[in-house]
């Protein structure tokens, strides 16, 4: 296959949660294909630092995902320095609780939706017109191999990963005549800031979560980078409305 299949020179994109972990090496690997990046995130100075580190085709668009006026100026933004848009990724995630549906607040719950789902929902409805008529591409959703499977006391998060799942494939089926496709790519446990807030250190997370991998360990942010440089690039011009796992095997048990 040619190289310059997965080569995203002239191309621009939006990331969200471009700030930490797996949205950080996305927006770096697609400016190291060439595209220009905008750094989307809650935490302004993350952006700025990751824009910086993207490159004079980057920027940084701080935004709160679960909102309309933030969401909607951010792609205008972009859009506007870019002169077009044709890749979208949505990566921003918040923090789940570990809970069951007993135990789990209504705040939390409508929380990690809000961010997890509304925000890809929010991001896409303000971003697909903009790359319809830049002529098509493509939008990522960041789902998780427990979109596909359940986990003890991860309700919500659970949830909201199987929503964008199959809201990934209801966009792929409205917009395919725009040539926009649009497809999840679903992590196994990565090596991210997630794994430290939920087992006290990385090393416990390693001995944990490392074993229910057959691969024998977690993944790391640059893995699932590639794999996004894959969906939004030519190389995979004929998949949409699918789900891709990168997730060391661990749905294969």
């Amino acid at each position: 296959m040619d190289q310059d299949t997965f080569s995203l020179a002239g191309k621009a994109a939006i990331v969200t949660g471009a700030g930490n972990g797996i949205g950080r090496a996305i927006a770096e690997a697609f400016a190291g294909a060439g595209a220009r990046v905008a750094c989307v995130d809650i935490d302004a100075q993350k952006a700025q630092a990751i824009a910086a580190g993207c490159g004079d085709g980057a920027l940084a668009a701080p935004c709160d995902v679960t909102s309309e006026a933030d969401t909607r100026a951010a792609v205008e933004r972009a859009a506007a320095a870019f002169g077009a848009l044709h890749i979208l990724v949505n990566g921003a995630a918040t923090d789940d609780p570990t809970a069951t549906v007993v135990d789990c607040t209504v705040d939390d719950w409508e929380r990690v939706f809000a961010v997890n789902v509304r925000g890809a929902f929010l991001m896409s409805k303000w971003a697909i017109p903009v790359i319809a008529r830049s002529g098509g591409g493509s939008v990522i959703h960041i789902a998780s191999q427990m979109g596909r499977v359940g986990a003890p006391a991860r309700a919500v998060y659970c949830a909201t990963k199987g929503a964008l799942i199959n809201l990934a494939k209801a966009m792929a089926i409205d917009h395919a005549a725009q040539n926009i496709r649009v497809n999840t790519l679903s992590p196994g446990a990565t090596e991210t800031r997630r794994m430290p807030l939920r087992f006290g250190t990385m090393e416990a997370a390693r001995a944990a979560m490392g074993p229910k991998h057959p691969l024998g360990r977690l993944g790391q942010p640059h893995e699932l980078a590639n794999a996004a440089l894959f969906l939004a690039s030519d190389a995979a011009s004929f998949m949409t409305g699918a789900d891709l796992l990168v997730d060391g095997g661990y749905t294969a048990i």
